[in-house]
């Protein structure tokens, strides 16, 4: 294990600890919530797309779970603001697996792409593609 893993884990542990756009935000565009009931992850994303109702403005998260969790959800909510509505739906679980930059057991990759899945999922439903009231990982 090299220095740059090294340094992927501080920046995992940093936004577990200091999480970015943690909290709820006023009057989202819309907001979903989601569990991965194996590790107890639970994760809401709050939405706000721009006037042209493409492009994603801001993003916040709430929720509790494990370190991959929760660094998962407060990179992408970063990751996610200036991007189209499109792009978050193209994401996979590789692009998150990168963003984090470390590599994944399979038994955490459900924690780490929760954040994607609630906030693709929560997409879908605003744009009237599917009906689903809480994503699950084991869905």
């Amino acid at each position: 294990m090299g220095l740059g893993s090294d340094m992927y884990r501080q920046q995992i542990l940093d936004h577990y600890k200091n999480p970015r756009n943690y909290g709820k935000l006023e009057d989202p565009t819309f907001t979903h919530v989601g569990e991965n009931p194996m590790c107890g992850d639970e994760i809401r994303m709050d939405v706000v797309l721009d006037d042209d109702e493409e492009t994603i403005e801001q993003v916040a998260f709430s929720g509790d779970g494990c370190a991959i969790s929760q660094a998962s959800a407060s990179m992408l909510s970063k990751e996610l603001q200036g991007k189209t509505v499109d792009e978050l739906l193209e994401m996979d679980r590789d692009d998150i697996i990168d963003m984090l930059g470390v590599d994944i057991s399979p038994m955490r990759v459900k924690c780490a792409v929760l954040a994607e899945k609630v906030a693709q999922d929560g997409a879908e439903i605003y744009m009237g593609e599917l009906e689903k009231d809480k994503t699950t990982t084991e869905d």
